[in-house]
Parts: C-alpha cells; sequence; structure tokens
C-alpha cells in the first residue's frame, strides 16, 4: 500500500536550505519516492493552517518511507537544512 512523506516546512535561510534541495532527490529517488508536490502555491481553506511550504512525497509502502527518512542518503541532506528551516514531518499510509 502506498504511503505519503508529507512536510510543512517554513524555510528562513533560502540561501543555506537550496543546499537540501539540491541534496535529497537523490536520496528520494533511491528509496523510489517521487515528489507529488514541492512548495507548490497553498490555499488554506479550514482550521485556520496557512503553511507557506508543503512537500508531498509518495513512496510504495510507509516501510519504504522510513527507511528512505532514517536513510544515511537523507541524514546527510537534513544535516543541510538544519538552521535554515522549521519542518514537521509525518508519514501516512494511503489506500
Amino acid at each position: 500500500m502506498p504511503a505519503y512523506l508529507i512536510a510543512e516546512i517554513q524555510v528562513t535561510d533560502p540561501a543555506q536550505y537550496e543546499e537540501y534541495r539540491k541534496r535529497v532527490p537523490a536520496a528520494i529517488s533511491k528509496f523510489g519516492g517521487k515528489f507529488l508536490s514541492r512548495g507548490g502555491k497553498v490555499a488554506p481553506l479550514e482550521g485556520g493552517w496557512s503553511p507557506s511550504r508543503i512537500a508531498v512525497i509518495e513512496f510504495a509502502s510507509l516501510d519504504q518511507a522510513q527507511r528512505f527518512y532514517a536513510s544515511p542518503e537523507y541524514q546527510h541532506a537534513k544535516e543541510a537544512r538544519m538552521g535554515a528551516a522549521q519542518v514537521r514531518i509525518i508519514a501516512v499510509e494511503g489506500t
């Protein structure tokens, strides 16, 4: 069953965040993931949630999404993001 990694991102240092953006696609690809949305326009509809940036990444399974997140490849990308953005990430199974 597919799974989706959903990240809410508030970029605080765009120049530094750019290095993260360069590193992360290879890690996602290695674990069979693909971007469904990456920083597109957000239209708040209900509940007062108004994030500035959202990313949605599809993986073949929840296990694969978790393996991606824990991987050395992603941890290397994540290092570039430290201090450049505030992030909240979840993974959820699809149907």
